[in-house]
């Protein structure tokens, strides 16, 4: 069922996490270590991800080694969006593995890895084959973000929204399958990678594309998935049973969980984006759905083991 709890999303990009409030990551580090800890006392075996970074920045790493968070995951994470956010070439993706790689023992993922049809759907198509060509077998994990694209009635979850111009859009552009479900050119140049690159899929509280995505997962035979869990959404009206099933529709999958995304009445702010106040509610939250979905007692699976993550 779970594979991996991922602390966090883009820590480092200011649409997640407020530099403002947190500008050298102190509050993300002490936040992440008792995440950790308890992730741990829960599931000795589940392995723990570091939030995707997102500029993908070796600082960030090493301000948290600095300040002891990195005793405290399994697997450093970065996310990547060379044709639509970063200001670098798609080729340089191994050499942007490499930064991070040169600075941690630790397994790297992908965790996040997209192109967006905003601009022309062949170009999100070419967009599948390069990033297939550079990262399997660089990265003992890939996941494509997404495999829907965003409604158009919904908000992508940035800060600034609009203001943003195109780079705002982008967010609704980023599927394989288009908002109504039909398939873009790029579905047929993923499938025959299915197997080794898996898919990031975000589904909001109560979505309505959930049974249908699982068909879709099946059907291209992936693997690896990476959702969400938010701990915003937890203070919603029955979120332990949307909780429950999503990650029932997902448990046939091998799945990297991510906690994220503050409640607006437990942030030092009233925004997603904000440091909570008190840092061990978070870890409480962690450990509280690690404890309902991926228990210690639950049957042990090879991708289990962060040793072979």
């Amino acid at each position: 069922m779970i594979e991996a709890a991922k602390i966090w999303n883009e820590p480092n990009n200011k649409s997640h996490w407020d530099p403002n409030l947190d500008p050298e990551w102190d509050g993300f580090a002490a936040m992440t270590i008792l995440a950790g800890q308890a992730i741990a006392a829960e599931n000795s075996r589940l392995t723990r991800v570091l939030g995707g970074m997102s500029p993908i920045d070796p600082a960030f790493i090493q301000r948290l080694e600095a300040r002891g968070a990195m005793d405290h995951v399994d697997v450093v994470a970065v996310h990547g969006f060379p044709l639509d956010w970063n200001p670098w070439s798609i080729n340089d993706w191994p050499a942007k593995l490499a930064e991070i790689q040169a600075i941690t023992s630790k397994p790297v993922w992908v965790t996040e890895v997209g192109v967006s049809s905003f601009g022309a759907e062949e170009v999100q198509a070419w967009g599948v084959k390069r990033t297939a060509e550079l990262l399997i077998g660089r990265a003992p994990r890939v996941h494509w973000y997404s495999l829907y694209d965003l409604p158009r009635a919904w908000e992508a979850t940035t800060r600034h929204k609009e203001a943003e111009g195109s780079s705002y859009y982008r967010h609704f552009a980023m599927g394989l399958l288009r908002e109504d479900g039909t398939p873009k050119l790029a579905l047929e140049t993923y499938a025959p990678h299915a197997g080794d690159i898996g898919l990031c899929q975000w589904f909001h509280y109560q979505d309505h594309r959930l049974d249908e995505a699982v068909r879709w997962l099946r059907r291209l035979g992936v693997k690896h998935v990476r959702t969400g869990i938010s701990w915003a959404d937890s203070f919603r009206p029955d979120a332990l049973a949307w909780f429950d099933r999503q990650m029932e529709a997902l448990e046939e999958f091998a799945v990297t969980v991510t906690f994220c995304f503050t409640p607006e009445h437990r942030g030092i702010e009233p925004h997603h984006t904000s440091p909570p106040q008190l840092a061990y509610e978070y870890a409480e939250f962690c450990a509280a759905m690690v404890r309902r979905y991926a228990p210690s007692s639950a049957p042990a699976r090879p991708y289990l083991t962060p040793s072979v993550a």
